[in-house]
């Protein structure tokens, strides 16, 4: 039974003149009853690491900007939501840690709290764990938020890397800004000099980590890669269903819809596996996310199976919910076959397959905010709450 507090922070959830973010905490509180104050107050001290972290990985890339364009000094910025989960991961971590301290907090003493407050240098600047040792979990709860923190460094490149990649092999370059104007060819050869150098600099950060981070990581980007390269297919089975062909419509439900789970990973249950669009999204989005944690696993960090499947089915809902939605009009006219477009082939009619895209993003909200709860990872399961908030489903036909 709900009490008054919920019910009241369920009616707040609901009010559309409050900001998002705030919203986003009554409706985790309405949904688990749960709130912790101080998983809460870690969220402005990860936003500023992790801050500093992106400005630290596009330091080389400045400086790359800046010699080929023949300039003195470059402010480089790339718009990306793909970052949430690395935050979500680390502020998890934290969490870990303190309740390992006893006494002084470890995220306080911690290498990017020195490097944040500018004090690089300083007593309380210390290195990272050598990777060489990533072998068991940390016992030292200082050690275990510095090995945390070294690793997050890297995921984030990767996470960087991995969507400029996918951004200038699809020729979309709006989102990467420099201080100087440029037309749009400039603007690719930015992409192009970006996205090489960092890419560069992983490299030279993922030949530093054991074997088996490594290894983890290019898995998941072989994964990936094999799923593009099946988007003409995709584009092909769309455009004909649009066309009336039975026969391509079956082979989207087959191939797209329904497809078998088809990766060796501890990610989803068996009964998760028959989500709808649940392999062709995890190859689409979700395994590099898997990647993400096993690679802190690998490092000797505890991460529970249940908050890698908070995140992983978190990130699914969202590219369903944001960006599949946000761009149904323009994938429709691209012939780009999402869970979005496939929808409005495969129901009856416009207001099912809104409904449908609906129901389908709360089924993955839904189960990621149950295994956040589990995990008494606050942050994630408001992150689901924000999600869902931001969506704009009006922009589908057929809603109301």
């Amino acid at each position: 039974m709900t009490g008054p507090l919920r019910a009241t922070a369920g009616w707040l959830a609901r009010r559309s003149t409050l900001p998002t973010a705030v919203r986003a905490v009554f409706g985790y509180y309405d949904h688990t009853g749960r709130f912790d104050l101080a998983s809460l107050r870690l969220k402005s001290t990860v936003d500023d690491r992790t801050e500093a972290m992106v400005e630290d990985v596009f330091t080389s890339v400045e400086s790359a900007l800046a010699r080929e364009f023949g300039v003195e000094s470059v402010s480089f910025e790339y718009d990306t939501k793909l970052l949430l989960p690395a935050e979500l991961t680390l502020g998890y971590l934290y969490r870990r840690a303190q309740r390992r301290a006893d006494g002084v907090d470890p995220v306080a003493e911690s290498t990017w709290a020195s490097r944040v407050d500018d004090a690089v240098g300083s007593e309380a600047y210390r290195a990272p764990t050598d990777p060489a040792e990533w072998d068991t979990d940390p016992d030292d709860p200082r050690e275990l938020v510095d090995r945390a923190e070294y690793l997050t460094q890297v995921v984030i490149g990767a996470l960087l890397d991995g969507d400029m990649r996918d951004a200038v092999n699809d020729a979309e370059y709006e989102d990467f800004e420099v201080s100087f104007d440029v037309d749009r060819e400039e603007r690719a050869r930015v992409a192009r000099v970006a996205q090489e150098t960092l890419q560069a600099d992983l490299e030279h950060r993922l030949e530093a980590l054991p074997d088996e981070l490594t290894e983890i990581y290019e898995w998941a980007v072989d994964l990936s890669e094999a799923h593009q390269d099946r988007d003409p297919h995709f584009r092909d089975l769309y455009e004909r269903a649009r066309e009336g062909d039975g026969d391509a419509r079956t082979s989207i439900e087959a191939e797209y819809r329904d497809a078998p789970f088809d990766a060796d990973t501890d990610v989803f249950t068996d009964e998760e596996r028959d989500l709808p669009y649940l392999w062709t999204q995890y190859a689409r989005v979700g395994v590099i996310y898997d990647a993400m944690i096993e690679m802190y696993r690998a490092a000797g960090l505890p991460v529970e199976t249940a908050f890698k499947r908070s995140i992983v089915l978190s990130i699914v809902a969202a590219q369903i919910w944001l960006d599949d939605v946000d761009d149904y009009g323009a994938d429709v006219e691209d012939g780009q076959l999402t869970p979005v477009t496939a929808e409005y082939l495969l129901a009856e009619g416009d207001r099912e397959a809104a409904r449908r895209v609906r129901g389908l993003t709360e089924r993955y909200l839904d189960l990621a905010r149950t295994y956040a709860a589990e995990t008494e990872s606050p942050l994630t399961g408001i992150a689901t709450e924000y999600i869902y908030l931001s969506g704009d489903p009006y922009v589908l036909p057929g809603t109301d």
